[in-house]
């Protein structure tokens, strides 16, 4: 029996941050310390709180260590594990909270207290490698509750009546999408999409990372529902930790007879393999998605037919993401009504969201359905750095659109978010401050979709082209009166007629940045000038006189020669020279230069 268990933080995020070279040294310095009977080192998924790893949870106190480095170690194990005394200097303190003591537990922080964790109720709990763990936590105890006391009908029953919406994007309802796939066929197929291509996007990642056996359980439960005997895991290959855990877990969960012949002796047959994708946004689409496990280009289908009647390999198929996949057991554990208790009227539970950009917590956050955007911003992501302010948030990476200030008491759920020109999407949430040009924004997220386009239909594979070539145009200062029309009409009619959601949805950035900052636009056009400064082509960067005390050092940092002067009188810049680098924005120490 331990007396304490350290859980460190082995996510993606955490690792990249050095959370393995904490685990050696804690691992090392307990056994010179005679306390590796004493306390368990637990390598865990990702806790949330991606800005303060690594993260490392002392139980039975709960203390919560973050930016952990291998040199605070010793005393880490000398004060806290050895004497009882955790080193209050080295435990995060929450300013956000409104306290100045150090957390003592996660829900002391503002980051986790308006959260309700059910997809990921497991991440940063138990080692993602030990399905005991998974078991001791009701895994599995769904799957075998649906095999003996469930006909498949009752369990897609439950799951309709939960509410479930797909979380991958389009939010279409689960229940509904499983009972198409319920027509007697002589072989049907369950596939997992782990195919998360969003830029800054990292939900399903975590999940698979931090609580494999959630994913697995909902496929088998799903494969039952159906009556279906074969799934596929389709998943990038770029997510190295989440495909190292999910072939453990398989292979733990066919020796424990959770996966395979006759589960719990109840003649259901049912197995997992992982099929992993090269990276191409496309395959995010489903029907891409099938076409690549079918060993093709992966390119998407027309619809109809849907998957759920002619889909992987021409069979029944269903197809839900990894977060869809990671709520489903808790519903037949708790109920449908538990989980249609959270959430609003249309759009039930909860949601996770990458959030990411210029906020002060970037993490992993899993809130209700419903929760303003507001709360989001400034609670659970501790606000704007460097005192600057929200301009505007990014949902639904390239195919959704960006939310104004204006609208930042806004409800996130499904049809609030379509209502306002936006969409969920599979949950990346970007956040931008004033310095960020939302013409640029545009740009960026195009340039991706136009990259990634696999070619198919000629709205998206010419009309996408079209539309960045007139929004960079406008950012070089080549803008012409009529392109913002231009944008519009071309955005509309790629929507109408695309073959899939990429293409479809694609346009969505422009289209809701020209509604609600279409002054940006005008002013790139009409006076050739960047609001925000964030585009190089518009920019000008000067040197205010009165505040410049003639140092000379942006003279002798700038690389090209644009700065001249003479010492103690103000230096100005030579603009046909400049090439707004922004070396002597970053050299002054004066704020005597400016860019506009």
């Amino acid at each position: 029996m331990y007396r304490a268990h350290v859980l460190i933080c082995a996510g993606t995020g955490c690792t990249s941050s050095g959370s393995a070279h904490v685990r050696e040294a804690l691992v090392k310095e307990l056994e010179a310390k005679g306390l590796t009977d004493e306390v368990k080192v637990v390598m865990t998924g990702c806790f949330g709180l991606c800005a303060l790893g690594p993260i490392m949870i002392v139980y039975p106190e709960g203390s919560f260590y973050s930016r952990v480095t291998p040199e605070e170690i010793p005393e880490i194990v000398e004060e806290h594990l050895l004497k009882g005394r955790p080193v209050e200097r080295l435990i995060y303190n929450d300013p956000v909270a409104g306290s100045t003591e150090p957390a003592n537990s996660l829900n002391d922080t503002a980051f986790y207290r308006s959260q309700r964790r059910v997809a990921l109720r497991n991440c940063g709990v138990i080692d993602p490698e030990n399905i005991d763990e998974y078991i001791a936590r009701r895994g599995y105890e769904a799957l075998g509750k649906c095999l003996t006391e469930k006909t498949p009908q009752e369990v897609i029953d439950i799951v309709l009546a939960s509410g479930l919406r797909g979380r991958g994007g389009a939010g279409f309802p689960t229940g509904r999408k499983w009972q198409f796939a319920t027509a007697p066929a002589p072989k049907k197929y369950v596939v997992c999409n782990a195919d998360e291509g969003d830029p800054g996007a990292f939900m399903d990642r975590s999940v698979l990372e931090g609580d494999p056996h959630a994913v697995l359980e909902a496929m088998a439960i799903a494969g039952y529902a159906i009556g279906a005997d074969e799934g596929y895991i389709y998943v990038r290959a770029e997510y190295p930790i989440a495909v190292k855990r999910l072939s453990i877990a398989i292979k733990q969960a066919r020796e424990y007879g959770m996966l395979g012949k006759d589960i719990f002796g109840t003649g259901f047959n049912f197995d997992i393999q992982l099929r992993l994708g090269a990276g191409a946004f496309v395959c995010g689409e489903e029907t891409a998605l099938l076409t690549s496990i079918e060993g093709n280009r992966g390119e998407p289908r027309p619809r109809p037919p849907f998957p759920a009647v002619k889909g992987l390999f021409g069979k029944p198929t269903v197809i839900n993401n990894v977060e869809t996949y990671a709520n489903v057991a808790q519903i037949i554990l708790n109920g449908p009504e538990w989980f249609a208790s959270m959430g609003t009227e249309k759009s039930k539970g909860t949601k996770v969201f990458a959030l990411g950009g210029k906020i002060n917590h970037t993490g992993l956050v899993e809130i209700p359905m419903g929760t303003p955007l507001r709360t989001i911003i400034e609670e659970i992501g501790g606000g704007i750095p460097n005192g600057k302010k929200f301009k505007a948030a990014q949902t639904g990476g390239p195919s959704g659109g960006c939310i104004p200030a204006s609208l930042i008491d806004t409800p996130v759920d499904y049809d609030n978010l379509i209502a306002i020109g936006s969409m969920m999407g599979s949950g990346g949430l970007i956040v931008m401050d004033e310095d960020n040009c939302m013409v640029d924004i545009a740009k960026f997220f195009l340039e991706f979709t136009v990259s990634e386009s696999c070619g198919k239909c000629v709205p998206c594979r010419i009309g996408t082209r079209r539309m960045l070539d007139i929004l960079t145009r406008i950012t070089e200062g080549k803008g012409e009166e009529g392109d913002i029309e231009k944008l519009i009409e071309l955005g509309n009619e790629i929507k109408a007629t695309a073959l899939c959601g990429l293409g479809q949805t694609a346009p969505n950035p422009v289209l809701s940045t020209i509604r609600y900052f279409r002054d940006e636009y005008e002013a790139h056009i009409k006076e050739k000038r960047c609001p925000a400064g964030a585009c190089k082509a518009l920019a000008k960067i000067t040197i205010d006189p009165e505040k410049c005390k003639g140092c000379s050092l942006c003279s002798k940092k700038c690389p090209v020669g644009a700065i001249s002067g003479e010492i103690k009188k103000p230096f100005v810049i030579d603009q046909s020279k400049c090439i707004k680098c922004g070396v002597c924005l970053a050299t002054c120490k004066f704020g005597a230069i400016s860019k506009k």
